[in-house]
């Protein structure tokens, strides 16, 4: 064994026990482990070939991470839009987050009308000003417009 393959057998071995580290302590994506062994100065190709062989191994896997951050970002009161977002962010794409907000909680409407209760007092009428600021919110926390109407109709919030 040359010199060149001795630096890249341990270079590979960096990567791995690295990226090893990190799902030790949470699920990362793909994406996510590759950006972090980026920083560290590794090449592109030896990462790529250290988390391929883990995901291989079952260390790594792209669906454990889906399904535990939705279930983190259900817990912490986030809908369906942000969710979605930044699982498309980290290259998690078709994964169905519905599946996990039944499990977890009962489904899209029970979370929104927990956050908006906790959120906000009930009050059957409001004005046009805090009626757009309750949706604001609600938005920002990634609920659609239709499921945002659709709690207040629940609620018989008229403005």
């Amino acid at each position: 064994m040359n010199e060149a393959q001795t630096l890249q057998t341990s270079d590979l071995k960096a990567i791995k026990d690295y990226c090893l580290g990190l799902l030790v302590r949470r699920e990362h994506s793909q994406k996510e482990l590759q950006n972090k062994a980026l920083i560290k100065g590794w090449g592109s190709d030896d990462i790529i070939t250290v988390i391929d062989e883990l995901a291989v191994q079952g260390w790594q896997s792209d669906l454990r991470y889906a399904e535990s951050f939705t279930r983190y970002r259900i817990n912490k009161g986030y809908g369906p839009v942000w969710i979605s977002y930044e699982l498309r962010k980290n290259n998690i794409d078709g994964f169905n987050v519905g599946d996990v907000a039944q499990q977890t909680v009962g489904g899209w409407m029970d979370l929104l009308e927990q956050v908006y209760s906790k959120k906000y007092k009930q009050a059957s009428v409001l004005d046009r000003n805090e009626w757009a600021k309750r949706s604001r919110f609600l938005m920002q926390r990634g609920f659609s417009c239709t499921m945002i109407s659709t709690l207040f109709d629940h609620l018989n919030i008229k403005f």
